[in-house]
Parts: C-alpha cells; sequence; structure tokens
C-alpha cells in the first residue's frame, strides 16, 4: 500500500513539473511569435511619426497654413491647433515605438508651440500673420536647434531600422 502511495505521488510529482514547464516555456513562444506579428504595426508607427514630425516643422506647417489677411494672434492659435490636432491624431502611436523616441516626438511638439508663443508674444498687437511668419522662420534660421526635426527623423529612422 505505502509502495501505491509513493508511486503515486511520484507520477503527480513529474507530472507537475512537466505541465509546469511545457506552460512556462509555453508564453515564451507565443511572445515570440507576438513580437514578429507586431513588426509591421511597429514599423507603421514610425513611419506615421515621421510624417507626423515633417508635418510639424514649422517651416512645413507656415507654408501649408499660410493665410495673408489674418491677424498673427489668429495665425498663432492656428498654427497651435495644428500641430495639437497633428499630435493627438497619432497619440496611440507612443504604443509601439521607444519611450526614447516618442519623448523627443513630443519634445518636438512642445518646442515648436513655444516657439511660436515667445515669437508672437514678441509682435505688437496688430501684427500680420506675415509678420508672425517671417519671425518664426527668421528665428528658425538663427537657431542651431532649428535642426531638430531632422534629429527626431534621424532617430525614428534608427529606430525603425532595428526592427529590420
Amino acid at each position: 500500500m505505502d509502495t501505491q502511495y509513493l508511486v503515486l505521488l511520484l507520477v503527480v510529482l513529474v507530472g507537475g513539473i512537466g505541465y509546469y514547464f511545457y506552460n512556462r516555456e509555453k508564453p515564451v513562444k507565443e511572445a515570440k511569435a507576438m513580437d514578429q506579428s507586431s513588426v509591421p504595426l511597429q514599423l507603421q508607427a514610425y513611419e506615421r511619426m515621421i510624417l507626423l514630425v515633417d508635418r510639424i516643422a514649422l517651416p512645413n506647417l507656415i507654408n501649408r497654413n499660410n493665410q495673408e489677411l489674418i491677424s498673427a494672434k489668429e495665425m498663432q492659435r492656428l498654427l497651435s491647433r495644428n500641430i495639437r490636432d497633428e499630435f493627438d491624431y497619432n497619440i496611440t502611436q507612443q504604443i509601439y515605438i521607444t519611450p526614447e523616441t516618442w519623448k523627443a516626438v513630443r519634445n518636438l511638439k512642445e518646442k515648436n508651440l513655444l516657439i511660436i508663443h515667445q515669437m508672437a508674444s514678441g509682435l505688437p498687437e496688430n501684427a500680420s500673420s506675415y509678420e508672425l511668419n517671417r519671425a518664426i522662420l527668421d528665428f528658425l534660421m538663427q537657431d542651431p536647434a532649428s535642426q531638430l526635426p531632422e534629429l527626431v527623423c534621424e532617430a525614428l529612422s534608427f529606430e525603425a531600422k532595428k526592427l529590420l
């Protein structure tokens, strides 16, 4: 009788250990499969982030939204709203890219908003959109940090190429 219990205990113990190792390997295999299936989504997210960076780069934003018959304050609101809308539209892509590159994109957005607001605050109350646009573009030509959109694009491209 004691031998039967010992054999039964041994079978249950070996079965439990086997079950543990079998199920421990299963999530690793599933995770690897999920990693491979998420690569296209990650690459698409990097593409969208590069497009976002290009769309919120101040020279491109000004060219796309240039309206000569509005005031500088109205242009300030228009440019700011466009940046926020573009960013908000793509905010879910952060789950597919690295935290560092997401932070770089977010910092670009904040820097662009800061430049717009600083340039607008330095203009007279009755300034035109042309004067604001000119002030922003002049500032960018003098500011060594104006290459930030290119640097962010390079970082995004570098991260995307690591997936290939």
